[in-house]
């Protein structure tokens, strides 16, 4: 008798009620998991570091230009 469970993102994995299939089903669910888990990992960290230096990049042109009217009013 086998059963259908959802997983993550649409992911299907056939259940047997036997013991040889139970732990690799079950292995194989964690690794999709995992695997899953990492990309959504990296796609954040890649977005958190696009906008940090973006960030960073404003906060260059904000400082010159603070320092250009700094220099100009010093007359």
């Amino acid at each position: 008798m086998s059963e259908t469970i959802p997983k993550p993102n649409g992911i299907r994995s056939q259940i047997h009620n036997t013991t040889d299939d139970a732990p690799s089903d079950l292995a194989a669910a964690v690794d999709a998991l995992l695997d899953d888990l990492t990309s959504k990992f990296h796609n954040v960290s890649t977005e958190i570091m696009a906008k940090m230096d973006e960030m960073s990049r404003r906060l260059d042109s904000l400082e010159a230009s603070i320092q250009t009217k700094d220099t100009g009013s010093g007359d």
